[in-house]
């Protein structure tokens, strides 16, 4: 007899005692917190015709983009495919198989689809929603949780992450109010969502609510960073309030402490890590030995041209660190991705190629070529992923460039293209100071 879980979703090889150890994975995955992989290998462990356990445990290999757990994720996708599976899991089995060889869009298309025929399936929702943020569709962030929203109610377990999920696709579409209101109720729900508690945050990042975003990200800290996998991210966002009101010693301490205090070594902790960095070295700030630390934690994986996104990151880590060698052979990893098959080929073409490039040349000081490369792809920067927040580096780091190459007209184009987004921003205020007597001098 097939088993349901308690959305009514038939779960083909699971048993009851399965089920408790992959709802437990399920809530572990939604709220980023735990050990979601130690969950679900029980249930495996129990149950190993069990597919959904095989499905979970492979996008929690895979939408990280850590280049040496796609070997664990071809296993369970292996597994997966020699097991009875309904047309739902078989969808979610084709997806992982996408994802596997790099097909984003399509694992995204797929994932589309189950959810348009179950709704209520959270795991597809969750998955979809962050192939779409790899891919830097935004409109889908927002949309695929929407068209969803329908089939929940309050009542129904995992409905904070529908909501959470929902809050980052409105903020990541310029719907602030409902963003914020949406994520406030999500986290309600369940406090430990670190998901949720970050669309609060690049709400608040976005509308440059500092003050506001120091007292969100500090009024319950536990709740959202004890044992969590999404705690980095979460630190990240508050070491970017005290930045942009100049509290320097405060983001070094946070850098120091909970952002790279641990050392980690996983890919989206070293993005973080990376460009907090960077918006300190843009502002001239010395950041001593870190700049080492972090390249090390990327050498070893910075050549591994699967997701341009982590290649920008690791050679600004090379060029802090002054690692000429570093940066030629992500360069040269890159030419190989551009020629490989998946849409990396596209998102390395497009965007990730140039932009490296452009974090070279302002490494050495040739601030002109940082521009003309940096303004050749701004507008197409989202295709390669992050959110809105994270790109702003890019936009901070062209403006720096500009302002460094004494391109007078265009510096101050841009800081007051700058100032009608971020009006109340302080360091926007700054830019804006340093440029106006460079437009007086031309």
């Amino acid at each position: 007899m097939t088993i349901h879980d308690e959305l009514g979703l038939a779960l083909s090889g699971a048993d009851a005692d399965s089920l408790a150890h992959y709802r437990r994975a399920l809530r572990q995955f939604q709220c980023y917190i735990e050990d979601p992989v130690a969950s679900v290998d029980a249930a495996i462990g129990l149950r190993p015709e069990f597919v959904m356990g095989h499905v979970l445990k492979a996008y929690l290999h895979l939408l990280g983009t850590e280049p040496e757990a796609i070997a664990v994720a071809r296993d369970c996708h292996a597994a997966a495919t020699q097991l009875t599976a309904n047309a739902r899991e078989r969808g979610h089995i084709e997806a992982i198989g996408h994802v596997i060889e790099g097909r984003w869009h399509r694992a995204g298309r797929v994932l589309e689809d189950v959810s348009i025929e179950d709704p209520r399936d959270v795991l597809a929702l969750q998955a979809g929603h962050l192939v779409d943020f790899l891919v830097g569709n935004s409109r889908m962030l927002r949309d695929r949780i929407a068209r969803a929203l329908p089939a929940w109610s309050g009542s129904m377990p995992g409905y904070h992450a529908v909501l959470g999920m929902h809050a980052f696709g409105l903020e990541e579409t310029a719907d602030y109010g409902r963003a914020e209101a949406q994520g406030r109720a999500a986290v309600e729900l369940d406090p430990r969502d670190g998901w949720a508690q970050h669309a609060v945050a690049h709400v608040m990042e976005m509308q440059c609510r500092q003050r506001d975003g120091i007292a969100w990200m500090r009024a319950n800290p536990d709740a959202w960073s004890a044992d969590s996998f999404f705690k980095v991210h979460n630190w990240w966002h508050l070491a970017l309030y005290h930045l942009e009101l100049g509290e320097i010693d405060e983001v070094l301490a946070l850098f120091d402490g909970p952002i790279h205090g641990e050392r980690s070594t996983m890919v989206l902790d070293m993005i973080d890590a990376s460009a907090m960095l960077w918006r300190l070295h843009l502002r001239g700030i010395d950041v001593g030995s870190r700049w080492q630390t972090v390249a090390d934690g990327w050498s070893p994986i910075a050549c591994a041209g699967n997701y341009a996104f982590n290649d920008v990151h690791a050679v600004m880590a090379f060029v802090g660190a002054h690692r000429p060698e570093a940066i030629e052979a992500v360069l040269e990893s890159q030419q190989a991705a551009i020629h490989a098959a998946g849409d990396n080929a596209a998102f390395t073409r497009d965007v990730g190629r140039p932009l490296t490039l452009a974090i070279k040349a302002f490494g050495e000081a040739r601030y002109d070529e940082t521009v003309r490369l940096i303004r050749a792809v701004r507008e197409i920067a989202h295709r390669f992923g992050g959110s809105h927040a994270q790109r702003d580096l890019l936009d901070l780091t062209l403006i720096e460039a500009a302002l460094r190459s004494g391109q007078r007209a265009l510096a101050a184009a841009l800081t007051a293209e700058r100032l009608t987004v971020r009006t109340h921003s302080p360091l926007t205020r700054q830019l804006v100071a340093r440029a106006e007597p460079l437009r007086a001098a031309a």
